[in-house]
């Protein structure tokens, strides 16, 4: 028998033994790497932050996302083969889950073929699979994944949060929030239903465990009300009930939309928030989706007693949509002077003329507003940004 199709039985008994389900990560990735006829493989995680990739292992170090050629293919979502003097290479390749990137996988090896890298990709496929199953319940990946201590607000809105990024080949929606520790009451939500893309970004009044809670009833009212079919006009208006009757002393801000990824539709409500950008030809579009903006969440029956109203525009293929809180405008920049819309919209625009992914664009403008901080961010400062790349006719 050739080797190759030795590995393919070996891992075929792996997956098929119902023991593998039981494995901690860690063994399951030497299990599999060894039926796969693989060296070694490590599987290294992004911290919560983004900077940093943390191996799920003490052997292993921690690897700087901008500075190594691990980061190069967490970055760029593209291999990279590194070898040594001595003898041997390592593979690094990119785990990802859907759209979401998840960290890297380092497969070491002697030598690399056609076949073997098919095995580390196959290796790297199930094991981002298997690490998305199981993060939400093992707290050995959170631990690894955090520098630093979490406020409870913060714990309890990021259990609400979807993955940063979500997509198929036609759309893609991805999503950064900080600070990362200390969120008050931001947040965001993406999910793909059969043919619409589902957005929102919230904040909430103040910045405590009560704003905490008003987001965190927000997401979930709106939800439940997409869960059970309703429209955009309805889910707002489900949301305005459930904190007028919880928490009638609480508000939120929120833009809400819904993408027809078909035919482009754009359908969007504003409930007190800053109005979301198009983005056309790397230009912004002046105005596009400036709308006079209803009440916050929670506020209509107290401020105007009109229906919600729902606002649409056409996008072209390759329009990207970007929401944001006041955070990030009111950010301070190295003079002292605020960040501001001009330089943040002009910031993305260059960002995305370089042809980075789009979670990547994302990760670089956080992090460029995080680290000309003198001090902590004065707000939540949270972005989502949404690209409509449709099949051609």
């Amino acid at each position: 028998m050739a080797a190759a199709d030795r590995a393919d039985s070996a891992l075929e008994f792996f997956l098929a033994d119902p023991g593998t389900a039981a494995l901690d990560l860690t063994t399951a990735v030497a299990r599999c790497s060894e039926a796969l006829g693989l060296q070694k493989s490590v599987v290294y995680l992004a911290d919560i932050q983004q900077r940093q990739l943390v191996p799920l292992t003490d052997v292993a170090q921690d690897l700087p996302i901008d500075d190594s050629l691990a980061g190069w293919t967490y970055r760029t979502q593209s291999l990279r083969v590194e070898e040594y003097e001595t003898g041997g290479l390592t593979a690094w390749l990119p785990l990802v889950d859907g759209a979401e990137r998840l960290g890297v996988l380092a497969v070491h090896v002697t030598s690399l073929d056609a076949s073997s890298l098919r095995r580390a990709r196959a290796l790297a496929g199930l094991l981002a699979m298997m690490i998305t199953s199981r993060r939400t319940y093992k707290d050995s990946f959170v631990r690894r994944t955090r520098t630093g201590r979490m406020s409870l607000s913060s714990e309890m809105l990021r259990a609400f949060l979807p993955p940063r990024t979500i997509g198929t080949e036609h759309v893609v929606s991805t999503a950064v929030l900080e600070p990362a520790y200390d969120i008050g009451g931001d947040a965001f939500d993406h999910s793909l239903g059969e043919s619409v893309l589902h957005t929102s970004i919230f904040d909430a009044m103040g910045h405590d465990l009560a704003s905490g809670m008003t987001t965190a009833v927000s997401l979930a009212a709106c939800r439940n009300a997409r869960r059970t079919g309703a429209d955009l006009q309805e889910l707002m208006e489900c949301v305005d009930d459930v904190l007028g009757r919880w928490l009638p002393d609480q508000f939120c801000t929120a833009v809400l939309a819904q993408l027809d990824l078909a035919g482009g539709l754009l359908r969007w409500g504003n409930c007190g928030h800053p109005a979301p950008l198009l983005i056309r030809d790397e230009r912004i579009v002046p105005g596009a989706l400036e709308r006079e903006a209803d009440p916050p969440l929670g506020l209509p029956s107290l401020l105007v007693s009109r229906p919600r109203r729902v606002h649409e525009i056409a996008l072209e293929p390759g329009d990207r949509v970007l929401m944001y809180t006041d955070g990030i405008t009111e950010a301070r920049t190295k003079d002292g002077g605020l960040l501001g819309l001009e330089r943040f919209a002009d910031s993305l625009i260059r960002a995305t003329a370089s042809g980075e992914l789009a979670p990547e664009t994302l990760r670089r403008l956080i992090h460029s507003v995080l680290d000309t901080q003198s001090a902590r961010l004065r707000d939540d400062a949270t972005i989502l940004m949404f690209e409509w790349r449709p099949a051609r006719r």
